[in-house]
């Protein structure tokens, strides 16, 4: 690992501005001194360089000359790459991240992570699973290196991979407590064939079951230079390529294949004695990076993408009007939107009291309907239009926000699309594409999830 000790040279501004009496504007205004640029590259604060390596790994970097950084190796290893012999392999790989390496052990990692007072982090999706590492620059190159042993040199030892059974029954057990997440487990269990309706937990009928053959056959087939992209905040594009360049060109090839993913409609119910009954009605949308998945994500403000401050009112909600017209009982309710490579699910989510659960769902569906048939006005888009690049411009305050978005855009299309352009294409959805886009939900096949005391909630074919 000797190639990474290069990445310390980058400067120890704060501690240089502390020596020569500069105010912290200064030192922040001022580039790092003795740090390499690219050749010819006009470094900012809005430029974000990406470079594709000839392995197919994708580098992104943002300098932003903070004195933090965060570093993030993106694979295309989500749950929908499980096949029936190894579900629930990634809930383990997520668990499996601390362990030994054959660069580190288990306890190197962890204590070494943490006398830097750095973290190392692991998130996956359904498509994706996110390595991330967070620590002052000037120790780069010490968390970098338990970052590249993690996500290409386990070793998964079968007595702690073995380990870990009592930490996947836990995070099953928290999960089956939120009624949220069973209905959104459910909702993709009951929509797709396949790839798709893996769950992010792993099955019951595999807790025990993923031995240390399952973890390495799955890294093996999906952690490939062509499926990675290295992300990286306050780091120099040059020196997180060259970090790339000679420790992540692990695997050649595109790895395996994973199958297209095939909507089906359906419904799934998960009876319960709660208070309150979570339902969601859904049916398929657009594929993620589509004018049209656009035009659903500006459908999902034009009727009510839900609260955005505690205690909020949702006044400009379509939704929340509606259904209030329907009932005098507490309820909640938004739209339901989400994207991925090659589909996608839209609809509502309704949380109300079992005795009217029926008479909410119904009230919401109607809204959506009435948007279909053109009971939408231009002052109506002009504000969803507004209040989705809010959300977009917002998420990308923070550093877990850009991060993400850069790793996704690198992962999908090799490239990233500024601020300004995404801004522009939704200006550019106009009332017929939103209008034609509620119109797919409301003939679509629906899917519904449903949780709760169902005695008054309508099977997915009475609505």
């Amino acid at each position: 690992m000797k190639g990474i000790r290069g990445i310390s040279q980058l400067s120890r501004r704060f501690h240089v501005a502390a020596r020569t009496g500069q105010s912290l504007a200064q030192s922040l205004a001022q580039p790092l001194a003795g740090l390499k640029l690219s050749p010819g590259a006009a470094h900012s604060l809005k430029d974000i360089h990406v470079t594709r390596l000839p392995s197919g790994l994708v580098i992104a970097s943002l300098e932003n000359y903070s004195p933090a950084s965060k570093i993030g190796v993106f694979v295309k290893a989500g749950c929908r790459y499980e096949t029936p012999d190894n579900q629930g392999v990634t809930h383990l790989l997520r668990l499996a991240s601390n362990l030994t390496t054959k660069g580190a052990s288990s306890f190197k990692i962890c204590r070494g992570v943490e006398a830097v007072g750095g973290s190392l982090s692991v998130t996956s999706s359904r498509e994706n699973m996110i390595y991330t590492v967070d620590c002052l620059r000037d120790d780069i190159d010490t968390v970098m290196e338990y970052l590249i042993n993690v996500t290409t040199a386990p070793e998964f030892r079968p007595w702690e991979v073995s380990d870990l059974t009592p930490r996947v029954k836990m995070d099953k057990a928290q999960a089956a407590q939120s009624a949220q997440i069973g209905v959104i487990e459910g909702l993709h269990e009951a929509a797709y064939k396949n790839a798709l309706c893996n769950s992010l937990y792993c099955p019951t009928h595999m807790v025990g079951n993923i031995q240390s053959g399952h973890l390495h056959q799955f890294v093996q087939n999906n952690f490939t230079s062509a499926r990675m992209a290295l992300v990286g905040l306050g780091v120099d594009h040059t020196v997180l390529k060259q970090v790339g360049e000679q420790f992540l060109n692990i695997r050649s090839g595109t790895g395996t294949t994973g199958a297209k993913a095939q909507y089906r409609g359906g419904e799934i119910r998960l009876p319960g004695l709660s208070s309150l009954v979570h339902s969601a009605v859904v049916s398929e949308s657009a594929a993620a990076s589509t004018s049209e998945a656009l035009a659903f994500s500006v459908l999902q403000h034009l009727l009510g993408a839900g609260l955005h401050v505690k205690r909020g009112s949702c006044t400009s909600s379509k939704l929340v009007n509606g259904v209030a017209k329907a009932t005098a009982d507490p309820f909640d309710v938004s739209a339901f939107n989400s994207s991925y490579s090659d589909s996608g699910l839209f609809g509502v989510y309704t949380i109300s009291q079992p005795a009217v659960a029926g008479d909410v769902i119904r009230a919401a569906l109607a809204e959506v309907k009435a948007v279909a048939d053109g009971g939408v006005t231009a002052a109506d888009l002009t504000r969803a239009k507004a209040q989705l690049k809010g959300q977009f411009l917002m998420s990308l305050e923070t550093s877990e926000g850009l991060l993400e978005a850069m790793g996704t855009q690198a992962l999908v299309e090799g490239s990233y699309c500024s601020t300004e352009e995404v801004s522009k294409n939704i200006d550019n959805v106009s009332l017929t594409d939103v209008a034609n886009a509620a119109k797919k939900f409301v003939t679509g096949k629906k899917t519904m999830a449903s949780s709760g005391n169902l005695i008054k909630t309508p099977f997915v074919d009475e609505i």
